[in-house]
């Protein structure tokens, strides 16, 4: 079973989504990021959220955690939730 570990941000807009994402690529480190602004309780872990197979999340997520490349932050990925900002750290096949 295909397997991957994500972190994410979550926020209301897609502008602040927008905003965060240029924010990360300037050199902020990414879980700073995520502790200062997300809404996920996962902020806590810096965004992560563990290892997990696909089915267990929504699929607009769910796409682009299984067919991004590694290390890159991808988004704003918009979900019932609100906006993602999504990096994939790792993937087993």
């Amino acid at each position: 079973m295909v397997r991957a570990s994500a972190r994410h941000i979550l926020v209301d807009s897609e502008a602040q989504s927008i905003e965060l994402k240029a924010n990360i690529e300037n050199g902020e480190d990414f879980a700073e990021v995520a502790k200062k602004h997300s809404q996920c309780p996962s902020k806590m872990q810096g965004g992560a959220l563990g290892s997990f197979g696909k089915g267990q999340m929504v699929k607009e997520f769910e796409d682009v955690v299984f067919s991004s490349p590694l290390n890159q932050v991808q988004g704003p990925v918009k979900t019932q939730f609100g906006y993602h900002l999504i990096e994939v750290t790792a993937r087993s096949e």
